[in-house]
């Protein structure tokens, strides 16, 4: 972070803080003209994710200058004159932004609005529309599709696969069941951050459903558009799916968690995950587990909120607590 992160956390930070501007009406910060994750949506004003993002950024950068203050002055110094930074005039209007930025959320639904105006838009789902018109960028004009309310790849659910500890389970699963059944699928880059959130949320059917799409995108191909070569994004997302989605993997408080929910009909899962200089393996099983440390040093990793710790080059096994 002091060596190379810090320096561009400044340049990024700077960029978001000079694109909102000061809404009068609403006494916030704004963002105008921005195009959120979806891209059957464009040059709409305060998406959801764009304006949670930027505020983040502003937030963990002042969170950096102080690590890096705490541990590397005299490297901070050199930062801060390179960038010309200014710790007073920055700081508080970063400080502004944060407090002070509009996110928008509709309260009787109780979810954040991918855009201001999305719910100005006709509200229809997938479930709606003509097979023979799927996908719908190479059937409808781009009139039509940036007009509906049609998502391509999660937008807001994106934001909330990242953020996942900053909300509550009933709000997650209120926008997911809001926008899943918008979102066409019709990105590779979409269906694996579904599968996350779904098993997530303990609906296995359509995480499976989900995980299939992203497995067999090419193989099935689920786009009509496999002869332009094939998805890479995809073929991580399947990885994802299993990793984060049924392994149930996370890094909370700089440790792994693991919350193994296999799909019905599975009898195990398996992978092995290299994480701070350590290879761990792990096997789930519906009821129990096993876990391998491949290294020279002992781990502990946190399973269905239980620790187990592990000496190096040894294994543990256990039922779920």
């Amino acid at each position: 972070l002091a060596e190379y992160g810090l320096e561009v956390l400044i340049g990024i930070a700077r960029f978001w803080a000079q694109r909102v501007n000061w809404s009068a009406a609403k006494e916030q910060y704004v963002m105008l003209g921005v195009t959120g994750p979806n891209e059957y949506e464009n040059n709409v004003n305060n998406n959801w994710y764009t304006s949670y993002i930027a505020r983040w950024t502003l937030q963990y950068t002042l969170e950096s200058i102080e690590t890096v203050r705490k541990n590397d002055a005299a490297r901070l110094e050199v930062i801060l004159e390179k960038t010309a930074f200014n710790s007073h005039t920055e700081v508080s209007r970063w400080k502004d932004i944060i407090n002070k930025m509009f996110l928008p959320e509709d309260k009787e639904l109780g979810i954040f609005l991918q855009q201001e105006n999305y719910l100005d838009k006709e509200q229809l789902t997938a479930a709606d529309l003509n097979p023979a018109e799927r996908p719908i960028n190479q059937h409808w004009s781009w009139d039509r599709i940036l007009r509906s309310c049609f998502i391509k790849q999660a937008d807001v659910l994106q934001g909330i696969y990242l953020f996942e500890d900053d909300f509550d389970r009933a709000t997650i699963e209120r926008n997911f069941d809001f926008y899943e059944p918008r979102t066409l699928h019709e990105s590779s880059l979409s269906p694996c951050v579904h599968v996350v959130i779904a098993a997530y949320l303990d609906k296995m059917d359509k995480a499976y459903e989900l995980y299939l799409r992203t497995s067999r995108l090419d193989l099935d191909d689920y786009n009509k558009e496999v002869h332009e070569g094939l998805h890479i994004t995809s073929m991580a997302g399947t990885w994802l799916s299993v990793v984060e989605g049924f392994g149930g993997m996370r890094v909370r408080d700089g440790h792994l968690h693991f919350d193994p929910k296999l799909p019905e009909g599975w009898k195990s899962l398996s992978f092995k995950i290299r994480f701070r200089h350590s290879t761990l393996e792990l096997d789930c099983r519906p009821d129990s587990f096993e876990l391998h440390n491949h290294s020279a040093e002992d781990v502990s990793v946190w399973i269905k909120g239980k620790e187990y710790p592990v000496q190096a080059n040894a294994h543990t096994q256990s039922a779920y607590a």
